[in-house]
């Protein structure tokens, strides 16, 4: 199909405002992070690692997609290709491993209320916020040794690593990554809202120190919003998952694959931009509490 110079400048000119808006949003939550002290350090930790994943999406994945999507080919060379293809799934990695620590956060505030701010100490989440990325980084790194090419999405107007004659790392990183991610985050969730419903039906609970800490923590609305996070990451990238493994399994399918694609990878985006307005209420939400 011909395109059109003006749809392709609109494309070009969407990928570039997101990209600003993805760059300034973070920014301001990192120095909200930055600048603010109080009993929510902790939690701020993750959301500092969620914006920062961000931040370099924006500075060094989206720029690159900009003049691509004027031109419609890849003029950066192989190696730009392959640097940028193996950010993507290194920052996403690190989100969802991200995720997967906020869970883990929110159910040991539920779980051992009274030991909660001896467990997770600020130095403690940063520890492990540091071995996540390092971590991500050495996992995702052996399609970076030159054993297979990268590939332009001409539709998408991405650069990505070719997952696809992978097969074997690739399914090994999917099941290192969200094996342990959605088993934790399912897991933490559930043991959260049942304890809510347990506390709002009436239940005894004999202890009442613990009853006492158990309520100021579910009370907290940390909760709700870090549940919202989840929830609207997973939703940003479920159509783009759906379509790979539908077009796997079934082949293209009989539409205009480019609007598509394109229209998929703006619903990203704009989930993403969405994420970043929702991690700044809620560190709005920990600096009020």
């Amino acid at each position: 199909m011909e395109e059109h110079p003006v749809e392709a400048l609109v494309q070009a000119g969407f990928i570039f405002v997101l990209g600003i808006l993805i760059i300034l949003s973070n920014l301001l939550i990192i120095a909200t992070y930055l600048n603010f002290r109080g009993p929510s350090e902790v939690m701020n930790c993750y959301l500092l690692s969620l914006a920062s994943a961000d931040l370099l999406c924006g500075l060094l994945v989206v720029p690159f997609s900009v003049y691509p999507a004027l031109v419609r080919r890849w003029d950066y060379g192989d190696v730009i290709c392959r640097l940028v293809g193996y950010l993507e799934v290194t920052l996403w990695a690190i989100s969802v491993y991200t995720f997967m620590w906020i869970s883990v956060d929110r159910y040991l505030a539920i779980r051992k209320p009274l030991r909660y701010e001896t467990v997770q100490t600020k130095t403690r989440c940063q520890c492990w916020m540091a071995f996540t990325w390092i971590s991500v980084a050495m996992m995702c790194c052996p399609p970076l040794l030159g054993f297979q090419k990268p590939i332009f999405d001409h539709e998408a107007f991405v650069c990505m690593l070719d997952w696809g004659n992978m097969a074997a790392y690739t399914v090994t990183l999917s099941i290192l990554v969200l094996g342990p991610s959605v088993i934790t985050i399912v897991y933490t969730y559930a043991y959260i809202f049942s304890m809510m419903r347990r506390l709002k039906s009436g239940e005894p609970i004999h202890d009442k120190e613990y009853a006492t800490a158990l309520s100021e923590n579910l009370s907290n609305p940390s909760h709700i919003m870090s549940f919202v996070l989840v929830v609207a990451f997973w939703i940003s990238w479920a159509p783009y998952a759906g379509l790979g493994i539908w077009t796997s399994i079934n082949g293209p399918p009989q539409i205009d694959e480019d609007t598509l694609e394109f229209k998929l990878v703006k619903e990203v985006g704009h989930e993403s931009y969405g994420g970043c307005t929702a991690k700044r209420k809620s560190l709005q939400l920990a600096s009020d509490d």
